[in-house]
């Protein structure tokens, strides 16, 4: 979905990241706001739209489950249940959410058969054209800010909103304005739709709009059809299951 839905319907105002490696990215949003797993995870609790409620309503709620309140006494004898406590299992279960084994994995480690003469053109090309400096790492992205619109504006002519603003709305500078933090690559086939408005609905369409306006190319359709057969090579798996 383009943006997430939550207490009686309401919708979201950007689409949401997945939670796949989030843990290996340098910050959290696509605006940065939160520094890690922990501050993240305290967020969806108090938000009006999402969960519209406060540490003072949802704790008695699991105080009163036993089996809550006996693993958080094992695992936080002096605490118990709180909030603290919480966001800290939260980011705990974060922190196994690794994908890992994906085909461009094996590619890279050797295995030459992994990815086929036309994905690895689409690697090529992903290289030349400049994708990887800004995609790049571990996750090929999660650890760099960059403007949605490097190579022209992507935002002319479209209806805004205080989400297009990205790391203005932390910093409020003006070098800051449609600034976001370069989403990773990885499992990117799997969760469409793409961008931080949810405004591409294939990887197709999202490879067109990044190189018109973070590469300033217009892509052939040969560009086009490797670079989005490369990043389909990029779903991993989570304990020994494919992402799909």
């Amino acid at each position: 979905m383009p943006v997430s839905i939550g207490v009686d319907g309401a919708r979201g105002p950007i689409n949401a990241p997945t939670v796949f490696n989030a843990a290996l990215q340098f910050v959290q949003f696509w605006d940065g706001r939160a520094a890690s797993l922990e501050e993240q995870a305290a967020g969806p609790v108090h938000n009006p739209l999402e969960m519209a409620s406060s540490w003072a309503e949802v704790l008695p709620k699991l105080r009163s489950d036993g089996e809550y309140r006996d693993a958080f006494q094992r695992l936080y004898p002096a605490q118990g249940i709180r909030g603290e406590t919480i966001v800290d299992a939260i980011a705990a279960f974060e922190r196994t959410l690794i994908t890992t084994n994906s085909r461009f994995d094996r590619f890279l480690q050797g295995e030459s058969t992994a990815l086929n003469a036309l994905e690895q053109s689409g690697y090529q090309r992903f290289l030349d054209y400049g994708c990887a400096s800004c995609h790049q790492g571990a996750l090929l992205g999660g650890n760099m800010y960059q403007r949605f619109g490097v190579m022209g504006d992507y935002f002319e002519g479209r209806t805004t909103s205080t989400a297009d603003l990205g790391r203005f709305n932390v910093t409020g500078r003006e070098e800051d304005r449609h600034v976001f933090k370069v989403p990773s690559l990885r499992n990117v086939a799997v969760t469409a739709p793409y961008f931080h408005d949810g405004s591409a609905n294939s990887l197709e369409e999202a490879v067109i709009v990044m190189g018109r306006y973070q590469l300033g190319r217009h892509l052939s359709g040969a560009d086009v059809a490797s670079i989005s057969a490369y990043l389909r090579t990029l779903t991993g798996e989570w304990q020994g299951r494919l992402l799909e």
